[in-house]
């Protein structure tokens, strides 16, 4: 695999957790950890300050002896940094992390503890560019959903709301949306985020919650 065009430089053995959801910049993890293999990745995270990398299981389960169908990983995962953790019960943690930077990676390997690993590329982030004009109603349409969840008990978005940041603004209608891992995945891994936005405005324009 090449490595993306933008990125100067790689992680030679980023340690990855795979989930069964897709984690996008500037999204919110919560984590219950408690397999040896976690509780050391994250001992060693906080000591180190550096993050790991969250990326979406394509086939198979993250747990041990869950199945015998081969675990398969995504290329394209989210640097995850640790934010908070928490002792929830003897051997358990309660983790919080927050997406930051994408990266895509090359014949990832398990190590004898069962942790996977792999050389990762450093994919930029996102340009900050505003919403084209025909997107304004999707970015009204996430403010008025924001609202209803601000209303309800909270919003799972972190602030400050960046409504003026076409990536910002896809990357929050895609945690939000019910549509496939595989096609949250895609979304993720796309470069040009208002080609993004465009899409989840394609989608919601679709589904009737934006007028045609």
């Amino acid at each position: 695999m090449n490595a993306p065009k933008t990125d100067p430089h790689s992680v030679p053995d980023l340690p990855l957790f795979p989930l069964q959801s897709v984690l996008f910049p500037g999204a919110q993890l919560q984590l219950r950890v408690f397999e040896a293999r976690y509780l050391d990745l994250v001992s060693r995270c906080l000591r180190e300050q550096q993050p790991f990398g969250a990326i979406c299981l394509r086939q198979g389960s993250e747990v041990r002896g869950a199945g015998d169908e081969p675990v398969l990983l995504e290329s394209t995962g989210v640097l995850a940094r640790l934010e908070e953790v928490d002792a929830d019960q003897a051997g358990v943690l309660r983790v919080r992390c927050l997406g930051t930077q994408r990266f895509e990676i090359d014949e990832p390997a398990q190590q004898a503890d069962g942790l996977w690993t792999a050389r990762a590329w450093l994919i930029d982030d996102d340009a900050v560019l505003a919403p084209a004009e025909a997107l304004v109603p999707t970015v009204r349409a996430l403010a008025n959903a924001i609202g209803a969840l601000e209303r309800k008990g909270g919003s799972p978005f972190l602030r400050p709301y960046r409504f003026d940041d076409a990536g910002w603004v896809a990357n929050r209608w895609c945690e939000l949306l019910p549509i496939s891992l595989a096609a949250k995945q895609k979304l993720m891994a796309l470069e040009d985020p208002q080609m993004r936005l465009r899409l989840v405005d394609e989608y919601l324009r679709g589904k009737g919650v934006i007028a045609a």
